[in-house]
């Protein structure tokens, strides 16, 4: 059953019209249904095949006005990083413990950090996170001796992002409460960290469909033009 406020806010998005990323960050916040501060997500369809090991896109980005939510930090490390991973603002340190508690199917947490020296204990644990997508990657910046810059990324509004089964990414790029100007540049930081992944054996239109929504919203489909450079 739709609601009434969902109807209303259908009515004010022209699904047969693509809107330019400005547009989308003025309307996301006038469609929003929600009594909280709801996150607002880009859905960005590529020209991939994700099966081939080469355009299977994954990244990461440091939005300028970050997600607007305080990620929770578990480090996973060796005693002797421990006291530099909490002085540095992880909320859970730690190793053997942490590990059982995830086989035990502990998750509370939004993102992994773990030093280069422990991920052999951490690869069993692959089953519980890796579809929550919570395993530390080197790729990612989560797998690093360097606990305090990771950390200061992550708190500071570093996302990681990757492209899905069916050649989709989906990011989460702030919230409703955000003024238009800094979704528009959030979601232009992404878009533009995506372009610069794209794979020389990607054939073809690489930026097939955008769109912006809130939680519960309805999506807004952006003008792909307006946001290549």
């Amino acid at each position: 059953m739709i609601t009434k406020k969902r109807k209303v806010a259908n009515t004010k998005v022209d699904a047969n019209k693509a809107y330019s990323l400005k547009e989308a960050s003025t309307l996301v916040k006038e469609v929003n249904t929600t009594k909280f501060d709801s996150s607002v997500d880009l859905h960005i369809k590529l020209g991939v095949d994700p099966k081939k090991a080469d355009q299977a896109i994954r990244g990461t980005v440091s939005l300028p006005h970050g997600t607007g939510k305080t990620k929770k930090v578990l480090v996973l490390c060796t005693p002797d990083k421990e006291a530099e991973a909490k002085a540095a603002g992880a909320d859970f340190v730690g190793l053997d413990e942490f590990i059982t508690k995830i086989e035990g199917g502990w998750t509370d947490i939004d993102v992994i950090v773990a030093t280069p020296s422990v991920m052999p204990k951490i690869g069993k644990l692959g089953k519980v996170l890796g579809p929550r997508n919570l395993m530390p990657n080197p790729k990612t910046g989560t797998v690093t001796n360097d606990v305090t810059g990771a950390i200061n990324d992550l708190k500071g509004g570093k996302i990681a992002f990757k492209v899905d089964k069916v050649g989709i990414i989906h990011a989460s790029i702030g919230r409703v409460s955000f003024a238009p100007e800094k979704i528009a540049e959030n979601s232009q930081e992404l878009i533009n960290a995506i372009i610069k992944l794209k794979p020389s054996s990607s054939k073809g239109t690489y930026l097939r469909g955008v769109s912006m929504a809130s939680t519960m919203s309805p999506g807004i489909a952006i003008d792909t033009k307006s946001v290549q450079n």
